[in-house]
């Protein structure tokens, strides 16, 4: 009895512990997964000929070496303008001069000085936010011998009865949309540079601008969907919480955005207040059929099996990550199935280097990259034999993720058209987690100043 009692709780410090693991990396390890060279386990990642080794400098180019020696790489672009100072800036940017005189040349003696030279210093200086109103003359007019008048007509107007010229929308989408500046800091940005305009005028604005780009968002949907292969994926998102009587101020809840990413390079961005399978339902509608390139997510395989025409991809790189959360655990076991793995990802840079396409592709992989998965999985199938590993072990639930997914993970073989992850459709998301960053940057920066 005492025994079981003490392994449960081993077993829990183990879960515990690899959940404290998660949190650190998530905090303050690498963001990217891109791995540059072999790690200890991985001896035979990269053959020798492969890895790259730094270039070693002849003879002749050694020199004393001080305390400290700047990179000797070209730091200074042909477009550049640099300086004593260290200001790099290029030729577009304007530059204000201002003449400053002593006072000998502008006192009464004067005459008793003469300039041999001059010295320049720059400074980088910051203006007010550019904004400009524009006045527009418009002449009333009428013709001789006749007393009607006639009013030259307004420019034409992006918004019917508007104070906001396009540059304005423009700029508005842009920086709350791209730049993740919220509309109150813009607000307060347009009040700094003398113009008075009520922030609710710039919420409407914003809706009125969105409505005019509906049809193209549907038009890019219609487009995307038409593809043979979609890739589609979700990412959590704070929005605005609407209740009966309408948004309650102050109050957020966790929505969702679910981009599609089709043949042309196209993205599209649609949303959901919940991550259940019928957003998936709406957006396909039935009008896809082809390949499906997703996570793990199991929606994204229970839509596929209930639909006719569609086949379901999974990723390799998510498969990839389960094995990395081993390695603290089991690291011999662990870096042997990154470097399988990397061997699709050797033949996949191949591929693109010889500029494969079509059925050279598709004979390429499975010539080089069929016999790899197939021996990786059988090699994880081994390693649940062998027995020894607790359920909840990371190296179990990386082992039983990649079986239970084995015919999705081998679609690519046989398809050239289908990436082995979704790395294309999670590069379009990084706008996304960026403006995460940014609102959680701003809410410690915002305590911060408090404490002090």
């Amino acid at each position: 009895m005492l025994r079981e009692q003490l392994g449960a709780q081993a077993d829990t410090i183990r879960q515990l512990t690899h959940q404290l693991d998660w949190f650190k990396k998530q905090l303050f390890g690498p963001k990217s997964e891109k791995q540059v060279y072999d790690i200890p386990e991985q001896d035979n990642l990269f053959s020798s000929g492969e890895a790259p080794l730094p270039e070693t400098p002849a003879e002749e180019e050694k020199r004393p070496i001080k305390a400290y020696q700047r990179g000797t790489g070209k730091k200074q672009r042909d477009d550049d303008c640099l300086n004593d100072t260290g200001l790099r800036f290029t030729a577009d940017v304007p530059v204000e001069v201002i003449e400053q005189l002593p006072p000998e040349l502008t006192g009464p003696e004067a005459d008793q000085y003469e300039v041999i030279g001059s010295k320049t210093t720059y400074r980088l200086a910051q203006r007010a936010s550019s904004y400009v109103v524009l006045k527009c003359e418009r002449p009333v007019f009428r013709r001789k011998g006749t007393e009607k008048p006639v009013t030259t007509p307004a420019p034409f107007n992006v918004l019917d009865n508007s104070l906001a010229d396009v540059s304005l929308l423009a700029g508005l989408l842009v920086d709350k949309f791209q730049s993740h500046l919220p509309l109150y800091r813009q607000h307060q940005r347009i009040q700094q540079a003398g113009i008075t305009l009520s922030r609710s005028t710039l919420t409407n604005l914003v809706k009125r601008a969105i409505d005019l780009l509906r049809p193209i968002v549907d038009a890019q949907t219609d487009n995307v969907l038409r593809s043979r292969v979609l890739a589609m994926d979700e990412t959590p998102i704070k929005a605005g919480h609407q209740g009966r009587a309408g948004p309650q101020k102050g109050k957020m809840k966790a929505g969702w955005f679910w981009p599609l990413y089709g043949d042309a390079d196209e993205v599209v961005f649609t949303y959901s207040n919940s991550r259940g399978r019928l957003h998936i339902e709406q957006v396909l509608n039935d009008q896809f059929s082809g390949t499906l390139i997703s996570d793990g997510y199991a929606a994204y395989a229970r839509y596929a099996e209930a639909q006719e025409g569609i086949t379901h991809a999974q990723c390799w790189v998510h498969s990839r990550r389960y094995f990395i959360e081993a390695q603290k655990d089991h690291p011999e076991q662990a870096a042997e199935a990154l470097q399988q793995i990397a061997r699709l990802y050797q033949n996949e840079t191949a591929i693109n280097d010889q500029g494969l396409t079509g059925e050279k592709k598709r004979q390429y992989r499975l010539d080089h990259s069929r016999p790899v998965v197939s021996d990786f999985f059988q090699w994880c199938r081994k390693q649940l034999a062998q027995g020894g590993l607790l359920p909840s072990e990371p190296l179990t639930k990386a082992l039983n993720y990649v079986l239970s997914r084995e015919a999705s993970l081998t679609v690519f073989l046989e398809d050239p058209d289908v990436q082995p992850d979704t790395n294309h459709l999670e590069r379009a998301l990084r706008p996304i987690p960026m403006g995460r960053s940014y609102a959680q940057s701003s809410i410690m920066c915002s305590c911060t100043f408090r404490r002090h």
